[in-house]
């Protein structure tokens, strides 16, 4: 149930979760200030390389209120500039960021909270000759999504079930019709949108068949060497095992759509579907997708990955893409000796996603939960790449 919030004493001005991501897609410098229980904040918070955050409970602010201490608390806020006041849902902020208002100090509400911030879901186009090609982010946890449009036909890949309508107007933008929802893999850190798009319009709902071979029996199987048509364009699917055995990813002409395999500063964890005991095993077989299967790729190949992260610059027109000859370059992993890389990525890998053996189970269609459910599930960060390979 929610809580009932104490009215701002004086109405604060508010920041929408865009004109936040705005800031810092620009370099802006921001100052946060989380009124939410400490756990929360660690668990998952705002991020971003000029972002400047602080975090202080709620009830301190109701109780420097009534003892008048309202500026020493401040002087306890990191950094310098308007603070924005951020909470869950924006309720407990707008009483925060009134009080410090009616105390003269410069400060905003994120309007609508932590969850606006997981809500937002913006797109942008990557340049390809074979077709439209929009690349979807949530700023919130870094997944990256993608949707294919030639002539009246559209592809998304690496849906989201909590953005199904965006996909579906965004299609209709553009005079085209879903004829296929394909995820690239079993996604451990949010929930997929291919059931409720093959549910709600005519897109065919794929994934590789031996991804479908780890138990999923209401998805279409898509062999390694069959290629889609959609419109005039041609998806061609890459096996590119590692972070797990069914991770496929695809090319459009000289962009590869490439899922949870190789990042922009990283490549993928092994350790999500065998757990530590099979880790290695698929760190073998990734270090195999980097030195053999993507090597039949040229360095020119615009590589678009599943994820990014708080510290991943972005390429001009704000995609977040770059040549798999930077990647190669860039990531010492391609260098490695196999079991000097199996070394190298498993003894360093980071928490696991939150929630994540439920997630899979949803995805693998073993459990299911309703809308509000999957949308808990997946708030936070993804954590699906290993440790950064020394990015330079």
């Amino acid at each position: 149930m929610a809580e009932d919030y104490p009215d701002p004493p004086t109405d604060p001005p508010s920041l929408s979760a865009t004109a936040l991501q705005t800031k810092l897609d620009t370099g802006e410098s921001v100052r946060l200030l989380d009124v939410r229980d400490r756990d929360e904040y660690e668990q998952w918070r705002v991020r971003g390389e000029t972002v400047t955050a602080t975090q202080l409970p709620f009830a301190k602010f109701l109780q420097a209120k009534v003892t008048g201490e309202v500026n020493d608390i401040v002087d306890e806020v990191a950094g310098s500039g308007p603070i924005t006041v951020v909470c869950g849902r924006g309720e407990a902020s707008a009483f925060v960021a009134g009080l410090l208002t009616e105390h003269d100090i410069e400060a905003q509400n994120l309007s609508d909270g932590m969850e606006g911030w997981a809500r937002l879901y913006e797109a942008r186009e990557i340049p390809c000759d074979d077709a439209t090609v929009l690349q979807y982010r949530r700023p919130s946890s870094g997944c990256l999504g993608y949707m294919v449009v030639s002539d009246d036909s559209a592809a998304v890949i690496d849906p989201l079930r909590a953005f199904t309508d965006r996909y579906i107007a965004d299609a209709t933008d553009r005079d085209a019709s879903l004829t296929h929802a394909i995820d690239t893999h079993v996604h451990a850190d949010h929930v997929s949108g291919v059931r409720r798009l093959a549910e709600e319009t005519d897109a065919k709902p794929m994934l590789s068949e031996r991804a479908v071979a780890r138990g999923v029996d209401d998805m279409t199987a898509l062999a390694d060497d069959e290629s889609l048509q959609v419109g005039s364009a041609t998806l061609e699917p890459r096996p590119l095992p590692g972070h797990t055995t069914g991770m496929t990813g695809f090319t459009i002409g000289d962009v590869l759509l490439a899922g949870d395999s190789i990042f922009l500063n990283s490549v993928a964890r092994p350790d999500l579907e065998a757990g530590a005991d099979g880790a290695r095993d698929l760190a073998r077989d990734l270090h195999r997708t980097l030195t053999d299967r993507l090597s039949v790729l040229p360095d020119e190949t615009l590589v678009a990955p599943g994820h990014y992260s708080e510290s991943t610059m972005s390429a001009n027109g704000g995609t977040f893409t770059a040549s798999l000859g930077t990647l190669r370059s860039r990531l010492t992993g391609f260098e490695m000796d196999r079991e000097a890389f199996v070394e190298y990525v498993c003894d360093d890998i980071p928490a696991r996603p939150a929630n994540f053996e439920r997630i899979i189970a949803i995805n693998l269609g073993a459990e299911t939960a309703d809308d509000d459910t999957a949308f808990e599930l997946e708030l936070g960060p993804n954590n699906c790449a290993a440790a950064p390979l020394d990015a330079v």
